[in-house]
């Protein structure tokens, strides 16, 4: 079942560099550890990474809003998201939670408040996996993927792949037959912040197909586009 991690980890989506600031340092202080992320187009994949908790997840990003982002992952993950935004509206609080959000705080809040929701959805959250729920999981072609967990299996049998491994295959089978340029999934995977070029993305799908593929030399799972990218086919490629 569901690990949840000691201390929870909890994802930020906050454009507001000065907000998302206060919101870490009253998660820090409440013994939780957290992450920030300032644009939506990177939100998804950070989601889905199997690194957090829980999300308090802004409205207004560039890139992609927090209500898209909510309706994208929410079939694919039963993580706690908490929606924070200005827009202290009702219609804007019921289509929030229309979208799948487990519950709505609206800024300017009480550090108390935010800390207190955060742990009753957390709660919550770990009394539903408790009870069978389980985690989700991607089932692609002859492929199972624990996105929490990080375990993959092929035809029943596990295979491990190392994080940066993990988290490409997660998200290529997250968005099945979508092609991907190698700079989108250098950006999606490594993050702006490091070093190091599109050659690392070959690699890592080099390492992927020897892993997932029949065979390798012939990947119906992960197929080149040529001049494009990569696409993972959520049906055998013949």
């Amino acid at each position: 079942a569901y690990l949840m991690h000691i201390p929870p980890h909890i994802l930020i989506l906050e454009d507001d560099e000065e907000i998302a600031m206060l919101e870490q340092d009253y998660l820090e202080n409440a013994g939780y550890t957290s992450d920030v992320i300032s644009d939506g187009t990177l939100a998804v994949g950070a989601i889905l990474s199997g690194r957090y908790d829980l999300i308090l997840l802004d409205v207004m990003l560039p890139g992609q809003n927090g209500y898209d982002i909510c309706l994208d992952v929410r079939s694919r993950t039963n993580l706690p998201i908490l929606m924070v935004t200005a827009l202290d509206d009702s219609t804007d609080k019921i289509r929030g939670l229309g979208l799948g959000a487990n519950d709505y705080i609206a800024k300017p809040f009480d550090p108390a408040e935010l800390v207190a929701r955060v742990r009753s959805q957390l709660a919550q959250y770990e009394r539903l996996t408790e009870n069978g729920q389980g985690e989700p999981e991607l089932l692609v072609q002859d492929l199972r993927i624990l996105p929490h967990t990080w375990k993959v299996y092929k035809k029943g049998q596990e295979l491990h792949l190392p994080n940066r491994e993990f988290e490409l295959l997660t998200f290529l089978a997250s968005h099945p037959d979508q092609v991907f340029s190698k700079e989108t999934l250098f950006e999606q995977i490594w993050g702006y912040e490091y070093t190091g070029d599109t050659a690392t993305v070959m690699v890592h799908i080099g390492r992927i197909r020897e892993k997932i593929e029949d065979n390798p030399g012939m990947p119906t799972h992960i197929e080149t586009v040529r001049g494009a990218g990569y696409r993972f086919n959520s049906i055998p490629k013949t």
